[in-house]
């Protein structure tokens, strides 16, 4: 199943099911109370909206060994976290905003998204899928200058729109092996599979949840393969997960 969120005729902010080119709107919270409407709209005629609205994204960092190779780094022991703010997040077709004032040098990483169904604390990996509400496409933005520039990681993957989400939450999926692929003006750029993540979704969310909580709404963004290379103002980039759905947003200034 999938589910998204948009802004109605009356511009509120409301949940839906998408299914075949229509939305079906939804009352409620999908990740509380819930009941469908008989309200159906043209999924062309909708302004999408981030699917959920996190406390948090968690990010996982070099968990593709060839991203690990083309970083020049060796891959980690334990999974390596650090933090995107909430602040980060738009949506399908918003436009990543290109911080020129600090960056020369801003890039793409298309990863899959984990967004979190249920409050998770010290979960085991044998029961951590039971914690998971579904799987989104999230593009891990990244000021790659700043990034090296700084001992961590918070300002060069924390600017306003680092973190374009959706447009859908698919519920029905195994994350295991799913088709990972990131375009730059329509030209491949990231081709790799979930089967190839060092630490796995079950892995990841055992792990972060033995360091912090998480909440309903709450992603993991679970690292990126290789093939990251940098955008400009006026490049498109799409994030396309098999069985997910296409995230799309331009680079504008």
């Amino acid at each position: 199943m999938k589910f998204l969120r948009f802004k109605n005729s009356q511009q509120k902010p409301v949940f839906g099911k998408y299914e075949n080119g229509s939305v079906l709107e939804i009352e409620g919270d999908i990740f509380g109370d819930w009941s469908a409407t008989n309200r159906e709209h043209d999924y062309a005629d909708i302004t999408p909206l981030a699917p959920c609205l996190p406390t948090k994204i968690i990010a996982v960092g070099l968990n593709y060994e060839d991203h690990a190779k083309e970083m020049k780094r060796t891959p980690p022991e334990d999974p390596m976290l650090f933090m995107k703010p909430s602040t980060a997040v738009i949506a399908h077709r918003e436009e990543i905003k290109y911080p020129a004032h600090m960056s020369g040098r801003v890039d793409y990483e298309g990863e899959l998204g984990v967004v979190i169904g249920r409050k998770a604390h010290m979960v085991e990996e044998k029961q951590a899928l039971q914690y998971v509400f579904g799987y989104t496409c999230i593009n891990d933005v990244t000021a790659r200058d700043l990034q090296a520039k700084d001992i961590q990681f918070t300002r060069g993957k924390g600017f306003d729109t680092f973190a374009p989400v959706g447009p859908f939450i698919e519920t029905e999926t195994d994350p295991a092996d799913l088709r990972i692929r990131t375009s730059l003006n329509g030209e491949v750029k990231q081709d790799s599979s979930t089967k190839n993540l060092i630490f796995s979704v079950p892995e990841l969310i055992s792990f972060i949840s033995k360091v912090m909580t998480l909440l309903p709404g709450d992603i993991i963004a679970t690292g990126t393969p290789s093939g990251v290379s940098p955008m400009k103002p006026g490049d498109a980039v799409e994030v396309e997960i098999e069985r997910i759905g296409k995230l799309e947003n331009r680079v504008g200034l």
